[in-house]
């Protein structure tokens, strides 16, 4: 039963952001890029990011072609009526995103974890990497009062 699961979340279709803003940082390119992401098992929330794309020029003059930084910020909030679905109520909670920020070894991904004692709900973004782990990353919390929760 548990191989039928991960087949189904692995062929699940990714859920898509959407570049709702840029912001140019300096000279050579380098823009500020902040993406929102409607959670797709929590109908009512939709988070943003923010995170750092590199220029050509940047990746030219620093020698690394491949990746992006893996430094992000998030901030999620209630965007309508919260309708909870079928979530992962663990301690480990949900990947909500993936996304790329190199070739192969780094990603950016959204988590989200289930606080049932305060009814809240928390977001976290970090970067996943493949040889090593980053502590770089953010929170952000959206109350559960008065939504309606998955039976």
């Amino acid at each position: 039963m548990k191989h039928i699961a991960l087949a189904a979340a692995l062929l699940a279709t990714p859920v898509a952001a959407e570049q709702v803003g840029e912001v140019g940082v300096d000279w050579v390119g380098n823009d500020i890029i902040i993406d929102a992401i409607a959670d797709p098992k929590v109908e009512g929330v939709t988070c943003h990011i923010a995170y750092f794309d590199r220029s050509l020029i940047d990746r030219l003059s620093q020698g690394n072609w491949f990746e992006d930084p893996s430094n992000a910020s998030i901030a999620c909030r209630q965007t309508g009526p919260i309708k909870v679905g079928d979530i992962d109520m663990s301690e480990d909670g949900e990947q909500v995103f993936r996304e790329s920020r190199s070739i192969i070894l780094k990603s950016l991904r959204i988590k989200r974890i289930f606080d049932e004692a305060n009814q809240t709900l928390i977001y976290l973004v970090h970067a996943q990497e493949l040889t090593e782990g980053s502590a770089k990353m953010s929170i952000s919390t959206v109350p559960l009062f008065g939504a309606v929760l998955a039976e």
